[in-house]
């Protein structure tokens, strides 16, 4: 079943639940779906990478939302932007332990031969390739940053 399937059955028991924190991070999914597609083209279907990035995109987006709202002591507006990120994070697979991504990363830091921080950029490209969707960007850059120094 596609992500828009999943989100159109889950907006439908946001609906009847009348879950309207749900409700809203679904339809910013909907959204974003139909946004990608027509970009593409006439109504094509996303590939499951594409899906993927949509979502982490969210994601990110709320969380991030969230930080600056705490930063400002806005507990009020920092509250529904996290609980739309974990409706949303549900799309996502399976996040990686850190220990899990360290072991990934140390393994590239190997293939690539990479030894300063100079080689940053060859070990992220393939890190960011593997992990996508199973571990968080920052996370990713701060173990190789931490591996190569």
């Amino acid at each position: 079943m596609s992500l828009q399937n999943k989100v159109m059955s889950k907006i439908k028991n946001a609906m009847k639940s009348k879950d309207q924190v749900a409700l809203a991070s679904l339809r910013a999914i909907k959204s974003e779906i139909l946004l990608a597609q027509t970009k593409g083209g006439a109504s094509e279907e996303l590939s499951e990478e594409e899906e993927l990035k949509i979502v982490q995109k969210l994601v990110k987006q709320r969380k991030d939302s969230a930080a600056v709202y705490q930063e400002q002591n806005r507990n009020d507006l920092a509250k529904p932007e996290l609980a739309q990120a974990n409706i949303i994070a549900q799309f996502l697979p399976e996040q990686l332990s850190e220990e899990k991504v360290v072991e990934i990363i140390s393994k590239i830091v190997k293939t690539v031969e990479a030894s300063s921080m100079k080689d940053m950029g060859k070990v992220m490209g393939m890190a960011s390739k593997e992990l996508a969707g199973k571990a968080d960007g920052k996370a990713i850059s701060m173990v190789v940053k931490k591996l190569l120094s």
